[in-house]
């Protein structure tokens, strides 16, 4: 049988219709001898009716489907009788009443319940190993659809704007300065790797060079990375690079992007601009260059306030450079001795001694550390924090950007803890969509005793700070910017170095990378450079990440077809697994096994 409708199609209109469909058994009930099916497909479900009286074999057959299984029927459609019509379905008011069936497959019982509420309890891994009936669920069907309608706007999106899509290599060459890559031995090279290419980064500046002009990907990237709830191994990011553009023009394009992503999606209306954020605001203010900014709590500098404190610890580490800041979890003063307990290992984990704190309750400030305040410390605390009753301070004193990544976490901590008590209102459905910008171009690593960039070698420096290069490179802001919604950073880009001279001194003067490293890792894209290479600047977006928050899910996992697990395992597929001495043999690799 040939399905002439899908099972979402059909209402009152098709009354006395002979109609073929087909699908799987959703669920079968036994009304007194008369078997309803309903039958689903992507799109929906239809009632099908099998009455004995009117035919019994074609009954009998019925009476032997389990639920998934796969059938198709033909019959009429008729009403539903009175009483009986389902009006939260589409095809609610009629059903089909069947004529004939054919059972294309049978199903066994399914390892768990494949409705939303009962696949939710399921343990996750149990989903994964049977990932094909996970997606069967509405909800995961859904998001499917949720990142089809994302990737559709975003092409017809740049389509429109005349950009061309380009897809670029897999298979590149090796950047060891980056994150860890996948190597893939070469057969006819021996002893030479291709990496899998963490990012169509350089191949992009190449098509600037090329002429392209305006160029974008929905592009597969692969990180050898430890993975977490929005991090996988291989993922999806929307790529772009645009020649003739400056920071201005990146903005209005890509807001542009978003704002028909959420309306084609959810049918929301974005409002544009969006807000700026300098990085060292937003570190100041929120502790992270990712703020959700749908709450407060945010950070106060107190560092002159406690200069010449009499409480040694805050003296001796603004004295030694660094910082005093604070944040007021207002309401939060019902800690419990446990919650207090993980806050401080949580700020230990990122470097602290401790967490210092001031509880305010029955109208008395309850610390060990208060002893030490003065009355004027004390009266600068509670005008600025804005103390009150109920309310728990907590202190951070480190370097300055120790200090923000301490409170930064901690902020975000109380917040969840003051949701979970009912005293703070953080909406899902609310997009604080917000730029980060002027970054430092370079970042000092302790450990590697030199400069590294902040963003990637690539990135311009602003104009009026190239001259930093050579005396402070540390004071040198780069052309980088961050699309951030509600603390998950969507995006990232800059506008790129494009003179060879100024691409080379960054390399070799600035992150002291060798002259014969960088002739090998990125010589051609210099000698590219030489041929004319336009200004240019672009972005990448992680589509995963997109389409998990407009799903309304932390983990991208759900928004993947086919994810792996956080031990990067495909649990269906059963992979990695071992190959055999003599595939080793012939990519010329001997394996070595963990003592």
């Amino acid at each position: 049988m040939k399905r002439t409708h899908h099972c979402a199609q059909l209402s009152k209109s098709d009354l006395g219709a002979s109609v073929a469909l087909a699908g799987w058994v959703d669920s079968i009930r036994d009304h007194g001898g008369i078997l309803f099916i309903d039958l689903r497909d992507r799109k929906g479900v239809t009632q099908v009716k099998f009455d004995p009286h009117v035919n019994q074999d074609l009954a009998a057959q019925a009476a032997q489907v389990k639920p998934e299984s796969v059938i198709s029927v033909a019959g009429k459609v008729v009403p539903r009788p009175e009483g009986t019509v389902n009006p939260a379905l589409p095809t609610g008011e009629i059903e089909v009443d069947a004529t004939e069936l054919e059972i294309l497959n049978l199903s066994e019982t399914p390892p768990f319940p494949l409705d939303d509420a009962g696949g939710d309890k399921v343990n996750e891994d149990l989903r994964l190993t049977y990932r094909y009936l996970d997606l069967r669920r509405p909800k995961m069907r859904k998001n499917l659809q949720v990142r089809h309608k994302v990737a559709k706007a975003i092409r017809d999106y740049f389509d429109a704007n005349e950009f061309i899509e380009v897809e670029t290599p897999a298979l590149f060459k090796s950047t060891p300065e980056g994150a860890r890559e996948y190597l893939v031995p070469s057969r006819i090279h021996p002893g030479q790797f291709y990496a899998l290419s963490q990012s169509p980064q350089q191949f992009k500046q190449i098509l600037m060079v090329a002429g392209v002009e305006k160029y974008f990907q929905i592009a597969r990237c692969f990180r050898d990375e430890d993975l977490r709830s929005d991090r996988q191994m291989e993922f999806t990011q929307v790529d772009v690079e645009v020649s003739f553009i400056d920071r201005e023009g990146i903005y209005a394009l890509f807001e542009g992007m978003l704002k028909k992503v959420w309306k084609e999606t959810l049918g929301t209306d974005l409002p544009t601009p969006f807000p700026r954020l300098a990085f060292a605001d937003a570190m100041n203010r929120f502790g992270v260059d990712k703020p959700d900014t749908r709450f407060g709590l945010e950070l106060v500098d107190f560092t002159e306030t406690f200069r010449s404190s009499g409480f040694k610890v805050f003296a001796a580490t603004v004295a030694g450079g660094g910082v005093i800041k604070a944040l007021n979890a207002k309401g939060l003063a019902d800690l419990t001795q446990g919650e207090l307990k993980a806050l401080e290992e949580i700020a230990k984990s990122l470097g602290a001694k401790g967490l210092a704190f001031i509880k305010v309750e029955g109208s008395e400030w309850k610390s060990p550390i208060v002893k030490f305040f003065s009355d004027a410390e004390k009266a600068v605390l509670t005008q600025q924090l804005g103390l009150a009753e109920g309310d728990m301070v907590f202190f951070a004193a480190a370097p300055w950007e120790k200090a923000c990544a301490i409170l930064g976490r901690i902020r975000l901590e109380c917040s969840a803890l003051l949701q979970k008590r009912g005293k703070l209102t953080v909406p899902a459905n609310q997009w604080n969509f917000l730029w980060v910008v002027d970054f430092p171009l370079m970042s000092y690593d302790e450990e590697k005793n030199q400069y590294v960039a902040t963003h990637h070698p690539f990135t311009s420096p602003v104009p009026e700070d190239v001259a930093l290069l050579d005396s402070d490179p540390k004071k040198v802001r780069g052309q980088h910017y961050d699309v951030v919604l509600n603390g998950m950073e969507l995006g990232g880009g800059s506008i790129r170095i494009h003179q060879p001279a100024l691409q080379k001194k960054v390399f070799e003067d600035v992150l002291k990378i060798p002259a014969d490293v960088v002739e090998s890792r990125f010589g051609y894209m210099l000698k590219a450079f030489t041929y004319g290479a336009p200004p240019h600047g672009g972005i990448a977006f992680g589509l995963d990440r997109m389409a998990a928050l407009l799903c309304g899910t932390t983990s991208i996992r759900d928004v993947i077809a086919f994810p792996k697990t956080q031990k990067g395992q495909d649990l269906m597929a059963q992979s990695p697994t071992p190959v055999t001495a003599k595939q080793l043999k012939e990519l010329h690799i001997a394996t070595v096994m963990p003592e």
